[in-house]
């Protein structure tokens, strides 16, 4: 097991390498870059343009450089710590991020729970009921889940909040508290802002998670160790859990390579929609605007946490599933 972790992390290095490579040079395909994109800007706005601050910024910032160059600069940086500077915000990279961060990342975690409590229970109960009038009906409650896009539920709710309570739905917290430093007072309202975009953005996740939990629980139980362990007299609930559960669960470990990256990157289009304060929306700008060295360190950040969730759920796969064999090799 050592050597195979010890191995997989040997690969990751020279796989985040070529990430890295193959993000820059995506970043660099579109023509010009942020200060062409910025001068037209101004000139669409009818502003003067200082041509030469513009080219003094370039010099500074290496943009005369041959790309290759910036490329090694740019992962140099973030080797030591360095993500760039962000030409948008006319900040560091780490102080745009700032609140952002933990606020997408505490969305999603709650996102995250909230999907699991309730799609364990009602895909279980779908499962040990099929065919049942409950089964019906939580299978429709989930393909309507899976149907309605999370943007169209936001709006939704957003139309029938100001219509019957006339409240605007919106942000992580009171607009008041956006430019201010935390507090107890912030912290509140986030709490009491927050419960909105979970339940939106884990309204599809449930449902699916919902379905495919039925699918393969259902897949398990009509498998021949289930029927001996029922012909043995064990109790339907410990038949249940000793191995048809866990072996359900095998996907939703699979999940975590890309349950890692969707908490930093979260929902995009429904953080646009209710003006959330996370990281999603942010990358969509800086990716828009060509703010090269912000959008591609979040890329990074994102790969990266792909790779070490895809080697957390292989571990935890093969922890959980004893026919899972890390060197596939048959056993006999």
């Amino acid at each position: 097991m050592l050597r195979y972790i010890f191995w997989r992390i040997a690969v990751m290095v020279p796989t985040l390498i070529v990430i890295s490579a193959l993000v820059f040079a995506i970043i660099e395909l579109p023509p010009g870059d942020y200060f062409e994109s910025y001068i037209a800007e101004l000139r669409a706005q009818g502003e003067g343009v200082d041509m030469e601050q513009i080219e003094a910024l370039r010099r500074e910032y290496g943009f005369d450089q041959p790309a290759v160059l910036r490329y090694v600069y740019w992962v140099g940086g973030m080797l030591q710590g360095d993500f760039g500077y962000s030409f948008e915000y006319q900040l560091p990279v780490s102080d745009v991020v700032g609140d952002r961060l933990w606020l997408t990342i505490l969305v999603s975690f709650l996102t995250i729970a909230f999907t699991w409590v309730i799609a364990f229970p009602i895909g279980i109960y779908a499962a040990t009921h099929q065919y049942s009038w409950g089964d019906y009906g939580l299978s429709l409650i989930g393909l309507i889940g899976i149907a309605v896009p999370n943007f169209m539920l936001a709006l939704i709710l957003m139309y029938f909040a100001n219509i019957w309570f006339g409240t605007s739905i919106g942000h992580l917290m009171d607009q008041k508290y956006l430019s201010e430093p935390m507090s107890w007072e912030k912290a509140k309202s986030i709490l009491e802002h927050i419960w909105i975009p979970v339940v939106i953005i884990g309204a599809a996740g449930t449902a699916g998670m919902i379905r495919r939990l039925r699918a393969n629980l259902l897949d398990e139980l009509q498998k021949q160790y289930v029927v001996t362990a029922r012909a043995k007299g064990l109790s339907p609930t410990k038949t249940l859990l000793k191995y048809p559960l866990r072996m359900a669960l095998n996907f939703f470990i699979s999940d975590i390579g890309s349950i890692l990256p969707a908490i930093i990157s979260g929902a995009e289009i429904t953080a646009i929609v209710l003006s959330l304060e996370t990281t999603g929306p942010m990358l969509i700008k800086a990716l828009q605007s060509q703010d090269m060295y912000l959008a591609g360190s979040f890329l990074m950040f994102l790969a990266f946490l792909t790779v070490i969730g895809v080697l957390i759920s292989d571990l935890a796969l093969a922890v959980l599933d004893p026919r899972i064999r890390l060197q596939g090799r048959s056993t006999k």
